[in-house]
């Protein structure tokens, strides 16, 4: 049984901010991104130069992370308050190369989250997924 979904996705713009070992926050462009291609995942793109980079992550990672802290891996993510008192959510992304803090508004992951959430809710993933065809590709590579 094929499915027919056309996939719709959401880019959220929103500044971040790199902080470093000594607390110090630096701002960061960046936009999270969420498409039903891949229900079960979020990402984020970093628009640095010369080549922008992203980061590929279990979207409940960022459900979860944004109420308690959570993560087992690469990807770690808690609430938490900037050092000006504001309520921000902190992603720590680790690489061979080394990890970075980045932290951005709560508000504006809630957002995002609220958006992701009404286009996918918790749950219904799978509805998305073709099982069977992604099966058959995966064992014919």
């Amino acid at each position: 049984m094929q499915k027919q979904i056309s996939a719709q996705a959401i880019t959220e713009a929103m500044q971040m901010e790199f902080v470093d070992n000594e607390g110090t926050s630096t701002p960061l462009a960046a936009s999270f991104e969420f498409s039903t291609a891949d229900p079960y995942a979020v990402s984020i793109l970093f628009h640095g130069e010369p080549t922008p980079v992203r980061w590929t992550f279990a979207r409940d990672l960022l459900i979860d992370g944004f109420y308690e802290p959570t993560g087992d891996g690469d990807v770690h993510v808690w609430p938490c308050l900037s050092a000006d008192g504001n309520a921000v959510v902190i992603l720590e992304l680790n690489s061979p190369s080394g990890e970075v803090l980045i932290q951005v508004s709560s508000r504006a992951v809630s957002t995002f989250i609220q958006q992701m959430l009404a286009m996918v809710p918790q749950g219904t993933e799978g509805e998305l997924v073709d099982f069977d065809t992604e099966l058959i590709e995966l064992l014919s590579a």
